[in-house]
């Protein structure tokens, strides 16, 4: 496999440094490293996007994620390994992830469930979570970048 080209955001002078700050921002609110992770490699797999699906269980890992968590990320609905607060973010990610799926994309819900859990300030940072690793995806599923190259 080759790529079309690098990573659009390595291409642009100060592109990767934004985007590497807003996913900086995403630690400030406060919610475990873990969980933002799960988020991040939630959002990756729904986008296919083979890159940021690697990189993000190894990141995980070092944050912690355990390894049954890792296996069951996709069916997270039905594996017993996820506390209601990982639930809760997860759903979050998805439907964030999904706005063309419903006609209420992020329906109430969905955003109560999630608040039960988080302040604002943690809403704030999964949901810029959710924003930032959908933005990697579109850059790495468009240029077609290659899992493992980022090292």
């Amino acid at each position: 496999m080759q790529s079309r080209m690098k990573n659009p955001a390595a291409v642009l002078p100060g592109a990767m440094q934004s985007i590497q700050g807003l996913l900086k921002a995403t630690e400030a609110g406060g919610v475990e490293g873990d969980v933002l992770e799960l988020v991040h490699l939630r959002v990756s797999q729904i986008n296919g996007c083979s890159a940021c699906v690697d990189g993000g269980v190894k990141t995980s890992r070092k944050a912690g994620v355990s390894e049954d968590k890792l296996a069951t990320v996709a069916a997270w609905r039905e594996a017993p390994y996820f506390t209601d607060e990982e639930r809760a973010a997860l759903a979050l990610a998805e439907a964030a992830t999904r706005l063309a799926d419903r006609p209420d994309a992020v329906d109430d819900g969905i955003w109560d469930t999630a608040a039960t859990y988080f302040d604002e300030k943690q809403l704030a940072s999964i949901v810029l979570m959710v924003g930032v690793t959908n933005l990697f995806n579109r850059l790495n599923a468009t240029t077609r970048q290659i899992a493992g190259a980022w090292g």
